[in-house]
């Protein structure tokens, strides 16, 4: 004979401790990440699958309490729970705690085997939408982290704290690391900018300063293996030099991310040792960043150390003190020759005739110093830009010198 809906709920009551012991039996014979769990955690569970029977019961006697199901079966669990057991082991959760609900009221009214059908299904609607929160504030949560951080290497005010902060955003950078700065777009997508630099194996911190967007860029080095004797280490070693890809530069990666980026002017800082150091970067390149316009043809990405003239005229002092110290001091080291015949050669509008005479030289001899300086310093006189960069290295040097030497006076 059928039961009526008061008499199903009695007996439901009757046997809900019955069910939830049989469910955390279940639970450790057929989940074995159940069985894995330290013992706080196992009762956390074994209260939630509680939870979720007694809920049950409420529900079938008033199905209009489904919005509070979320509440009632998951406000019994510790937050470290919901961080600790996945979403599929959740879903894992709520299969075990329906199928011994189901065995148990196998000869019970359809009415009841269709409520159960029911249940489960909002409870596992109810459990995605308790992830999906959770994983949304996370978003949020690490959203603010990183501007924060990104905030700290750009004004370079560094705490004890910045190193956890970084290492809570999952950063997998290793090594150098350089900023990119440039505008932001209007959409700004940054799942796509962070899948670009993972195929370039890469890492980047995001941050969005007004119509500014900008990049902390490092390489990302897989952690190394275990320890291994000296001979296997060096086969190993030797492998992996022979299969290794070759390591793109930043200027590469930076190109390789272009797309991510509003119109207008791209600058890349230098290279740093370390996360730590990016705020050297990150200055070099807001600095260009400011004035790139000042170069007609300025490429897209240029590097901050191309733009080391429109930024010294801008007041840089880190663009000044570059200058002298690469360009300058290195080539005053090396020989005065050197620099007599750079310097009469940018005089003399890059000619080298006019240089060979002022210095009664042959022009081969001014060809062969001009090689000299480009192995000294890096940087090639016989190109226009370049010719700019040099010229203006030696007239803060020479002003550098003087004013020196005036304050010794």
């Amino acid at each position: 004979m059928a039961k009526s809906k008061a008499e199903t709920l009695a007996w439901l009551r009757t046997i809900s401790g019955e069910l939830a012991t049989a469910t955390i039996k279940r639970l450790d014979a057929t989940l074995p990440w159940y069985g894995d769990m330290p013992p706080g955690r196992r009762s956390a569970v074994g209260l939630v699958a509680q939870a979720g029977i007694k809920s049950f019961i409420q529900w079938y006697e008033d199905p209009s309490t489904t919005t509070w199901i979320a509440s009632d079966v998951f406000g019994s669990a510790p937050r470290e729970l919901l961080r600790s057991v996945t979403l599929q082991q959740t879903l894992q959760l709520i299969r075990v705690v329906v199928e011994v609900v189901e065995d148990r009221v196998k000869g019970a009214d359809a009415s009841l085997r269709e409520a159960i059908l029911l249940y489960s299904r909002e409870i596992a609607f109810a459990s995605a939408d308790v992830y999906a929160r959770a994983a949304e504030a996370r978003g949020l949560w690490d959203a603010r982290l990183e501007a924060l951080v990104v905030d700290s290497i750009l004004s370079g005010e560094y705490d004890d704290e910045l190193p956890s902060r970084i290492a809570a955003l999952g950063w997998h950078g290793h090594g150098e690391v350089s900023v990119l700065v440039g505008t932001t777009p209007r959409v700004l997508d940054v799942d796509q900018l962070r899948r670009t630099a993972r195929h370039l194996q890469a890492d980047v911190l995001i941050g969005v300063q007004g119509n500014r967007l900008v990049l902390v860029i490092g390489r990302s080095i897989p952690a190394p293996g275990s320890a291994t004797p000296a001979s296997e280490a060096a086969s190993a070693a030797e492998t992996d030099e022979a299969n290794a890809e070759p390591t793109l530069s930043f200027m590469d990666i930076a190109r390789a991310l272009e797309p991510g980026f509003g119109p207008g002017h791209l600058v890349l800082g230098h290279e740093v040792p370390s996360l730590v150091d990016a705020s050297r970067s990150a200055k070099a390149a807001l600095a260009g960043f400011a004035v790139a316009r000042a170069w007609r043809n300025a490429p897209r990405p240029t590097l901050a150390d191309d733009l080391l003239p429109e930024r010294a005229l801008a007041g840089d002092p880190l663009a000044r003190s570059t200058l002298v110290n690469r360009v300058y001091r290195p080539l005053q080291d090396q020989s005065p020759e050197l620099m007599a015949t750079l310097w009469c050669y940018l005089d003399n509008g890059r000619s080298l005739e006019a240089t060979a005479r002022e210095l009664y030289v042959h022009p081969n001899t001014v060809r062969y110093r001009l090689k000299r300086v480009s192995q000294v310093i890096g940087w090639d006189a016989t190109g226009a830009r370049e010719a700019l960069i040099l010229q203006s290295a030696i007239i803060l040097g020479t002003m550098n010198d003087h004013d020196g030497a005036g304050t010794r006076r």
